[in-house]
């Protein structure tokens, strides 16, 4: 042990680690090639990277794909049509599917129902027929029907066995299939939020650009525009507005009608956002130096600066689309939306009105299950779409 020159005293080595590992070359060039990767990486590629670890975003992204299937194939998903009306089967309950019959494997297939009527209550009942085994049929032909209003077809995923039945969700008042309105409900339901949101982020772009990047009086005029919008109650303001729509109008018109709606008064929280980052932004030296190369605003802004935020832009987009599905849930569910022959999820829960006869057959809720499913999804998609963009994360 060395003494210490100053006071005399014993000086305490430290101790000197070595790995035993051996040295593994291949293990640096692995982590020296991955830093270059990242990089090199494009900023899509990182937030690409940064949303796979997201986990509970990367599933909800799935299921949406999955309910967005729906869209162009529900003729084809769909066992009925949505306005199919059986009258032997007034409220029938949902019909479990089976795979085992009296021990041995049959393969999906449900019972039979028996109807009869309680003449106390003066309601039809209905009871599993056990001697009826109704095999479901796959890729089989059905109820017609014209495919996207191009040629008539009776094809279709699964159907009821040969004079059976197949109500997976039961039947409204009228005998029709809550299952099949489902499937035809999320095109209009679905497709309503992104035709909105599509119109809000026009706007948004538009007058969040101009105010952001040219200030002064346009900003002002801007802003107190946007501060009244935002001060009026939203749905109070959807209702008002969707009576307006003329009754005439047919349910295409209808859509088209609330789907403006819905845009229109959901871009100012877009618009303020795309100002305060312009306001940061075009001060920029590469925002600069592109005006004293002599470009015009307009490509100043869609070529410069609204680019390095786009990831930002996508991320609110996805956390507005549940507000406008939800929106038009309402609405239809007031009867002031879309009506029948048009079916939506709202349309749906507009026959669930009377809590009397909710309690009595609760299938009719079934529509606020995949309300429920799409909105969480998407706020889970909005959430990893968000903390992917960020680039302090």
């Amino acid at each position: 042990m060395s003494m210490d020159p100053k006071d005399g005293t014993p000086k305490r080595e430290v101790e000197h680690y070595v790995d035993p590992a051996p040295f593994n070359p291949a293990v640096t060039e692995e982590m020296t090639a991955a830093q270059e990767r990242f990089f090199q990486a494009s900023q899509w590629q990182i937030m690409w990277w940064k949303f796979k670890r997201h986990k509970l975003a990367v599933w909800s992204g799935i299921v949406l794909i999955l309910f967005y299937l729906c869209v162009p194939f529900a003729e084809t998903i769909a066992p009925y049509t949505p306005n199919l009306r059986d009258s032997d089967h007034l409220y029938a309950p949902p019909q479990p599917v089976h795979l085992f019959h009296d021990g041995r494997l049959v393969g999906p297939f449900v019972y039979g129902m028996k109807s009869s009527l309680d003449m106390e209550t003066l309601q039809w009942v209905f009871t599993d027929d056990t001697s009826d085994v109704q095999r479901i049929r796959f890729f089989c032909n059905g109820a017609p029907y014209e495919f996207w209003g191009l040629f008539d077809t009776t094809f279709h995923l699964f159907c009821p066995a040969e004079g059976g039945t197949l109500f997976l969700l039961g039947t409204d008042r009228l005998g029709r299939d809550q299952f099949s309105g489902l499937v035809y409900g999320a095109r209009l339901s679905l497709t309503v939020g992104i035709v909105g949101v599509t119109i809000s982020i026009v706007l948004g772009l538009f007058f969040g650009g101009i105010a952001g990047y040219f200030g002064g009086f346009l900003d002002n005029i801007i802003q107190r525009m946007i501060e009244i919008i935002r001060s009026l109650p939203e749905l109070p303001l959807w209702m008002a507005l969707s009576a307006a729509l003329p009754v005439t109008w047919g349910p295409v018109w209808i859509y088209f009608g609330l789907t403006i709606i819905l845009g229109l008064l959901d871009w100012p929280g877009l618009a303020r956002a795309v100002r305060s980052k312009l306001l940061s932004l075009r001060e920029e030296e590469y925002a600069k130096a592109a005006v004293l190369m002599g470009a015009k605003p307009g490509r100043v802004i869609t070529r410069h600066l609204l680019p390095g935020f786009t990831s930002h832009i996508i991320a609110s987009a996805t956390l507005s689309i549940p507000a406008m599905i939800l929106g038009e849930t309402a609405l239809s569910y007031l009867n002031l939306g879309l009506r029948r022959p048009a079916v939506s999820w709202g349309v749906l829960l507009n026959e669930a009105q009377n809590i009397s006869v909710v309690t009595v057959y609760p299938w009719l809720m079934a529509p606020v299950l995949p309300i429920i499913i799409v909105v969480l999804a998407f706020n889970f998609l909005g959430d990893g779409l968000r903390d992917a963009a960020d680039p302090y994360k």
